[in-house]
């Protein structure tokens, strides 16, 4: 019975798309599928959905050349400043200059490398330290060149070292280090250095050239640690750790302390405050920018994709936006604490054997902490 009216119920079903001569239907929809596209009204979700109309590979080239919705689309030469923005962001005069500064240079993402390492990967390292420096934080990329960033071989593997430089103006009130700058560049050799106005809302910047350097001349590196000049690593730990992955685990490697179910800050007193004249919606997933560890493979994917996000100035939550693009969620590790520890545990070295990563220390804290963690005799059972 019940077979009988399944047979039935088939054959209605293929009786009402055919006409009375059998022949198929076309089915016209009764609501227009095709929506023209509505443009937000916050700066950075506009700029998003251009690059995505532009990309789109189903859109030909004649139509996009036709599409009103390209016009305006700033200057030409994406490195000068972007004159549309005053009047597309409604409260641009208020906001903080860092940050009018980084809406109106916003598209240029091409500047000049003043200091290259060309070799640092020379040794196809099995993991590179990339750190995220300022231009007057000798002591603390010293502190690190001690303990953690040490460059050569660590539980037989390699591990090279860089650290990330942009520049500095006058108004940054940062005395003229060039000098100093280049004699630590040619003592160490560790030093990449841009040629732009290193801020906070630069940070996004920086995490895009250093993957457009690191597709140049680093491309066989096997892992990534990226993390800024006030974090403890465990490097001997980050080691032992990758050493246990299989293939398949480590193509889509990211993990660190994500943050997810956020959204942008709304209070001008924080430094990560957002308004909505530039973004309006939920964040990612993101692995705080105090510290994360990846694969190269997909660091190489990063710089490809990255070329289909418009920046954003926070760089963790710009990273996230990536993985995003990619289909790609980072993995929480509980190695990663880039909000510190417990004051009890801040001098235990056992504790630290455990993590790989810890926010903040200072390069004297550094240099304390490493030859308790490294001793071999260090008894943690």
């Amino acid at each position: 019975m019940l077979s009988l009216f399944i047979c039935l119920l088939i054959s209605f079903s293929w009786n009402l798309g055919r006409d009375n001569r059998g022949r198929q239907r076309i089915r016209l929809p009764s609501k227009r599928f095709w929506q023209k596209q509505r443009f937000s009204d916050s700066f950075w979700n506009k700029e998003q959905q251009r690059l995505d109309f532009n990309n789109n590979p189903l859109i030909s080239s004649s139509l996009k050349a036709l599409s009103h919705w390209l016009e305006d689309l700033g200057p030409s030469n994406l490195c000068q400043p972007d004159h549309r923005v005053p009047s597309q962001v409604a409260d641009y005069n208020s906001l903080p200059q860092q940050f009018r500064d980084f809406l109106l240079h916003m598209r240029c993402r091409t500047y000049p490398l003043l200091v290259n390492q060309p070799r640092a990967c020379a040794g196809k390292p099995f993991l590179l330290l990339a750190v995220k420096s300022l231009l007057p934080h000798f002591e603390r990329r010293q502190a690190i060149r001690e303990t953690w960033g040490r460059a050569g071989v660590v539980c037989n593997r390699t591990v090279a070292t860089v650290f990330l430089l942009g520049t500095a103006e006058s108004s940054d009130h940062f005395p003229d280090l060039r000098g100093v700058l280049g004699h630590e560049a040619k003592t160490h050799k560790d030093l990449l250095q841009w040629d732009y106005r290193d801020t906070f809302f630069n940070l996004t910047l920086k995490e895009v050239l250093f993957h457009k350097w690191f597709t140049k001349y680093c491309p066989q590196a096997r892992y990534v640690l990226k993390g800024d000049d006030d974090v403890f690593v465990n490097t001997r730990r980050v080691i032992e750790y990758l050493k246990g992955l299989s293939e398949v685990e480590t193509q889509d490697l990211f993990i660190g302390d994500v943050i997810s179910d956020a959204g942008p800050h709304r209070d001008r007193k924080l430094k990560y405050f957002i308004p909505e004249s530039v973004f309006v919606g939920q964040y990612p997933p993101y692995a705080g920018g105090g510290g994360f560890l990846y694969s190269g493979q997909l660091a190489l994917r990063l710089y490809n994709v990255s070329e289909l996000v418009a920046l954003y100035p926070i760089d963790d939550v710009y990273t996230g936006m990536c993985l995003r693009k990619l289909g790609l969620v980072p993995e929480k590790h509980s190695g990663f604490r880039t909000f510190g520890i417990e004051e009890k545990y801040r001098w235990n070295p056992c504790v630290h054997r455990n993590l790989m990563l810890v926010h903040s220390r200072t390069p004297q804290e550094m240099m304390k902490i490493w030859p308790y963690v490294t001793k071999p005799q260090l008894d943690c059972q």
